[in-house]
């Protein structure tokens, strides 16, 4: 089939992949939208997102409505002649009235084997829930949130020590080429997508920065899990001598530890703090702290002295 007119929507480096992808492989974008400018508070600097900082580079028209309710945004993205609208985290629903304007509709890359966690935060919920494996989800979209007919999915085994960035960029790899696969067999693809089974949804709600405080009465495992599924942001963190530390990477022993009560470092071996949890140990290997650098735990060992017995405080 020919080259379609694709209206591309994405705000956030997961998105970022898609776009690079179908503009090196012949299918640019006719327009891109994404999310309006961040500006700072302090110094009043506007930050593009990464995917209009991308669009700009490469010529490409560029809107920032703030909503898609009202005639004047119907009409400029119906000025495109959209044939497919491509939405990956632009962090808006789209109405009804907007999905219809293209030929084929919208088609989302959602982070996640769907109907399993529709919403905000998929990819860090999958990794704290210490999940066997996630994937990606082209979803032929209609106007609730993350419910459209399912297109097809690409599965990915999760690893015991993968991080949330690090599964984000590989499922934005994994979804820009399926899209790529699917984009020259729309018509039949959209034939063959599936209703999502109502009765196995779950949601994948917004992380916050109090989730990253790690309570030390829990098992090593859920906290491994919580470390590399809130990591690189929003983070976790405990405190030691009454300053906090946020942590950059944890690390589970591969073999027994001396026991002590949650919280308690019960040894120092290989430069790794070794934390007694409520149940099994965990090691922080890399960590910052408050108004400093990120470091490996053996300088911050070094640098503050600490033993054996000293504590993390909750």
């Amino acid at each position: 089939m020919n080259k379609l007119r694709i209206v591309f929507m994405g705000t956030p480096e997961f998105a970022l992949s898609t776009l690079r992808l179908l503009c090196e492989s012949g299918h640019t974008p006719v327009a891109v939208y994404t999310q309006p400018d961040k500006v700072n508070r302090r110094g009043g600097k506007i930050t593009f997102s990464p995917v209009k900082a991308y669009a700009l580079e490469q010529g490409l028209p560029v809107h920032q409505p703030l909503t898609f309710r009202t005639e004047e945004a119907a009409a400029e993205l119906a000025a495109y002649r959209p044939d497919l609208i491509v939405v990956i985290a632009y962090g808006r629903i789209l109405p009804q009235s907007i999905l219809d304007i293209p030929t084929y509709g919208a088609v989302n890359i959602h982070a996640s084997l769907l109907p399993k966690y529709r919403g905000a935060a998929p990819v860090q919920r999958a990794i704290i829930n210490q999940e066997a494996e996630s994937g990606v989800t082209l979803m032929h979209l209609d106007a609730g949130m993350d419910t459209g007919p399912i297109i097809s999915q690409v599965k990915l085994p999760l690893t015991p020590d993968m991080t949330a960035g690090a599964l984000l960029e590989t499922l934005a790899g994994l979804g820009a080429k399926e899209l790529l696969r699917i984009l020259d067999r729309m018509p039949e693809a959209l034939a063959e997508a599936r209703p999502q089974d109502e009765a196995e949804a779950t949601y994948a709600e917004k992380l916050t920065k109090d989730m990253g405080h790690l309570d030390w009465s829990r098992d090593a495992l859920a906290l491994h899990a919580l470390a590399r599924g809130m990591y690189p942001n929003p983070g976790t963190y405990t405190f030691f001598r009454g300053k906090r530390l946020k942590i950059h990477q944890t690390v589970l022993p591969a073999h027994s530890l001396p026991s002590g009560r949650p919280g308690e470092i019960v040894s120092l071996e290989e430069g790794v703090l070794w934390v007694a949890a409520g149940k099994g140990t965990l090691g922080i290997a890399r960590l910052q702290p408050e108004n400093s650098k990120q470091m490996r735990a053996a300088d911050f060992i070094n640098g503050h002295q600490v033993h054996i017995h000293d504590e993390m405080e909750n």
